[in-house]
């Protein structure tokens, strides 16, 4: 054995459990700190393969010898969370599953155990690398033992590093960390002595021995008082901090050896925890081990064969005149028309169509190769006539890109009437899975063959053009063989879950509309951006100045590490919070800062500035298409758990639109001549609903009433006539309006309006005495909730809450948040649907040639000829008023503008 990789197991559990976001399996079981931690585990395997490796946990009762010196060590420690500690178990399993042997000592901290592990190693002339970022483990590092840091690009820490990082050498590094303690563990070490200062004593007089022998060697003011004062403090706390090197523990090196891996149980432990992205990392492993693979053939062949595990008895390429001619015969005469297109990129306005996949039943798939002996001219010319007579329903998966993309080859599918995706989404919302290969491992078992192998990644990525063309033809044909079995399952699961009407009366009509929206896209002027970009360029500039001269030295404003040392330690602010990594310097604590100094505000006008640049200023223009002048955004329907829509590339409904800057860059959106922007914009809709779905009589009353809410509400709660009621009361109930509907709490109600927290209590307490059935709905929805693990819209959206029972504080309460939230906004988010597709139809029978350019939330803004905006105005009433009943009316507000500022 000449080298050996320890991992620091909890070290791993600890930091991916509070960096990846939650997961949980179908138990409501948080996964995610399993997760980091394989991720991890296999980085390093990937990266370095090590031959010998082991992975160390904490045994129990792993204190005792520390706190038998010092009863407080470790106790400010909060014990590990109950979902944490479960978590645990299963990344010791998994271990074993991938052959990696592990070492739990009783009454060893892992600490200890690695250190042991480093002195043997070094005795024994064996290389060790300690996979680990704990700092006190840098007191091992030596010419043979060295730490790698996974979560820095398995950034390898040696002798130097440390050097660099503390100014002390390793062999120093317990001196050092005993003077400087260490909150996290309570070793108290030396009260006012920083790591500069440790470090600087450290080098003029030796060690931490020498420092108490000779206290008068340490220069500056009274700190030989200070030290002889401090001795048995530090000589208590370079104890806490030494590591124990003597613990016994297997020597063997067949114990240290990697072991094979268990494919297929680890396989099923993926499964169980719903690992899908981890799959591909399984099938890679098998291949390699696989002596048996077959050479890939060159030449395409008529029949091409299927997966095993698909049921699909034949696949077809189409790449002749008669197999054509045969294919466009039985696309006519079909009735279910499943299909995929195989394209040069993501982009349906502008990338290539490559092939094109079909399957009428589930015995037979075609794939149509457009680079193939056949004219693309030729092949589409006969598809156009095809999708002209046939009768037949299309259905896909991510049914609005395959629409685009024959869009833009002058393909028009008649009907379609299925989105495997969208019916996914509809299952599983709170999911964010819905990829054909996650589907297909999770309902058929079946690991697709991931695009990565056909096109590649990084710099040597090519596209689907240059792939060969039997191998696109598999490929495709496996799309579309795995789309068709998921709508038998996905309609069953649909009529089980009563989310029928929803599919097939909103988010399915809604595919066509959002498709045109995209196609059209909206005009945006290039001269007004630049400008402005200019502008805020000269803004930060001169902020910059600003803030280095208030902080007399310049430093990357940009570098939350430098920005927190000169606010907390150079300008000595109090820091409210504190993250796992220093002091927070995020816009909540500057705005808490900017009391106590002006820099503050600075850098949030620098952020401000710079975001807006950035985001939209410089970036907007590259979306601009070369053959539309126009920016095509790609709307979204799966990517919100609520069912709201969302666009991405770029996000245009982010905006802002109550700064000077964000009203500038929205001027530069304007419609073609001759045309003008009608925005419609629903007026309070959430809190309508809210009405509506509590029955609360006087919150119903005021909507009917057509009275200010907001200012109904102030008056209930300061218990004042409405015409007292002043601007600052107003405002107050307006954030107890909307808090409530996001199920904000006495904290969060004090932070967003600067007061106390039992003032904003009583607030919310004299809220719901005002309106009592709102309280009653909403500990309704938590109810259900936790009786069924879901929440339902009034149109029966699902949301799934698998942390409402879960152990974690934080995560039960963002659930218990969610319960009260979703119902309302959810509900908001359908009635805005049902109105766009209301509106589309309108349009189309009063033959107004108005279209939808965007959707933002509760608003649509539409572009319209000049001569159509009072006939459209009447159409946007008509169709966002009166497209659902509630108990209370849906109000309008309606704008025209020649750009969208103006609306």
């Amino acid at each position: 054995m000449k080298s050996l990789f320890v991992f620091d197991a909890l070290g791993f559990l600890f930091r991916a459990y509070y960096a990846v976001p939650p997961m949980t399996n179908d138990k409501g079981e948080e996964t995610h700190a399993l997760f980091g931690f394989i991720k991890q585990i296999q980085k390093v395997l990937k990266d370095f393969d090590p031959e010998y490796c082991v992975a160390v946990f904490d045994g129990p009762d792993n204190k005792a010898s520390r706190t038998a010196l010092c009863p407080l060590y470790k106790s400010n420690r909060e014990k590990a969370p109950e979902d944490l500690v479960r978590q645990m178990v299963w990344a010791e399993e998994f271990c074993k599953l991938i052959g990696i042997e592990t070492l739990t000592l009783r009454g060893v901290e892992a600490d200890d155990t690695i250190g042991s592990i480093a002195k043997w190693t070094e005795a024994n002339n064996i290389e060790l690398l300690i996979c680990a970022q704990d700092k006190d483990l840098f007191q091992l590092v030596s010419e043979k033992t060295k730490m790698l840091n996974v979560h820095k690009n398995n950034l390898v820490i040696d002798r130097d590093y440390v050097i660099e990082r503390f100014g002390v050498p390793p062999e120093k590094i317990v001196d050092f960390l005993a003077i400087v303690g260490d909150s996290s563990d309570n070793v108290i070490g030396m009260k006012g002595i920083g790591p500069k200062t440790a470090a600087k004593w450290l080098a003029e007089v030796g060690s931490l021995q020498s420092i108490l022998d000779n206290p008068e060697k340490v220069q500056g003011g009274k700190k030989k008082e200070l030290i002889e004062s401090s001795k048995e403090r530090l000589i208590l706390s370079q104890k806490l901090v030494s590591l124990h090197t003597d613990i016994p523990f297997p020597k063997e090196p067949s114990f240290f050896k990697r072991e094979p891996i268990d494919l297929e149980t680890l396989r099923s432990f993926f499964k169980q925890f719903k690992f899908h992205s981890l799959m591909p990392s399984l099938t890679k492993a098998s291949k390699e081990e696989s002596s048996a693979n077959p050479e890939e053939k060159e030449n395409a062949s008529a029949t091409l064969a299927p997966s095993s595990k698909l049921a699909t008895t034949e696949r077809i390429l189409v790449d002749s005149h008669e197999t054509l001619n045969t294919f466009c015969d039985s696309l006519e005469k079909a009735t279910k028309i499943c299909f995929d297109t195989e394209t040069t990129g993501l982009d349906p306005m502008q990338d290539r169509l490559v092939g094109i996949g079909f399957a009428f039943d589930n015995k037979k798939t075609y794939y149509i190769p457009l680079n193939s002996t056949l004219s693309k001219e030729h092949i589409l010319e006969k598809l156009k006539i095809a999708f002209a007579k046939t009768e037949g329903a299309f259905f896909a998966h991510n049914l609005k890109f395959d629409l685009l993309i024959l869009w833009q080859f002058g393909l028009f599918p008649k009907r379609f009437d299925f989105d495997t995706m969208l019916a996914s989404y509809l299952l599983f919302a709170a999911i964010h899975r819905h990829s054909l290969d996650y589907l297909a491992l999770e309902f058929l078992d079946l690991e697709k063959t991931p695009l990565s192998d056909l096109i590649g990644t990084g710099k040597k990525q090519i596209t689907m053009l240059e792939v060969p063309i039997e191998r696109a033809a598999q490929y495709c044909s496996e799309d579309v063989e795995v789309t068709w079995r998921l709508r038998d399952i996905f309609e069953k699961k649909l009529s089980e879950s009563s989310l029928e009407k929803l599919f097939y009366d909103v988010e399915m009509p809604l595919v066509a509309l959002l498709a045109e929206m995209q196609k059209v896209g909206i005009y945006v002027e290039k001269e007004p951006l630049a400008y402005l970009g200019t502008t805020l360029k000269e803004r930060t500039a001169l902020l910059e100045k600003e803030i280095f001269a208030l902080a007399d030295e310049s430093f990357n404003l940009n570098s939350p590490k430098q920005l927190s040392s000169i606010l907390f330690e150079k300008l000595s602010l109090h820091p409210p919070k504190k993250t796992k990594t220093g002091f927070s310097t995020n816009s909540d604590v500057l705005e808490q800062l900017k009391k106590e100094h002006p820099i503050a505000e600075k850098i949030l006008a620098y952020r401000s500035y710079e975001k807006l640049r950035s985001t939209y200023v410089d970036a907007l223009p590259e979306y601009i298409n070369p053959k539309t002048g126009r920016i095509h955004c790609t709307f979204n329907q799966t990517m919100t758990a609520t069912g709201r829509l969302s666009c991405h590339s770029p996000n245009l409904q982010n905006i802002p639109v109550r700064t000077e800057e964000g009203l500038k860059i929205r001027k530069a959106f304007c419609p073609k001549e001759g045309s003008s922007f009608v925005a419609a914009d629903y007026s309070q809709i959430e809190l309508r609903v809210l009405a509506h779905l509590s029955k609360d009589e006087a919150l119903i009353e005021a909507f009917q009433k057509g009275e200010d809410i907001h200012t109904h509400t102030a008056s209930l709660i300061y218990d004042i006539p409405l015409e007292q009621v002043s601007s600052h009361e107003r405002f107050c109930a307006k954030a107890v309006n909307f808090g409530i509907v996001y199920g904000q709490g006495p904290f969060g109600l004090s932070q967003n309006l600067k007061i106390d927290i039992a003032t904003a209590k009583s607030f919310i307490e004299a809220y719901f005495r005002r309106y009592p059935k709102v309280k009653t709905f909403l500990e309704s929805c938590k109810e259900l909730a936790l009786k069924e693990g879901l929440v339902k819209t009034l149109l029966g959206r699902i949301r799934h809450l698998p942390d409402i029972h879960s152990k974690n504080p934080h995560l039960k309460a963002a659930s218990e948040r969610l319960s009260t939230n979703t119902p309302v906004q959810g509900t908001g988010a359908d009635i805005i649907k049902l109105a766009m597709i209301k509106l589309h139809k309108l349009l189309k029978d009063r033959d107004l040639n108005g279209f939808m350019v965007l959707q933002i939330h509760d608003e649509i803004l539409l572009e319209v000829p000049d001569h159509e905006v009072e006939a459209t105005k009447e159409a946007l009433k008509e169709a966002m008023e009166e497209v659902i009943c509630l108990l209370v009316p849906l109000v309008v507000t309606l704008k025209v503008g020649k750009n969208w500022a103006e609306c």
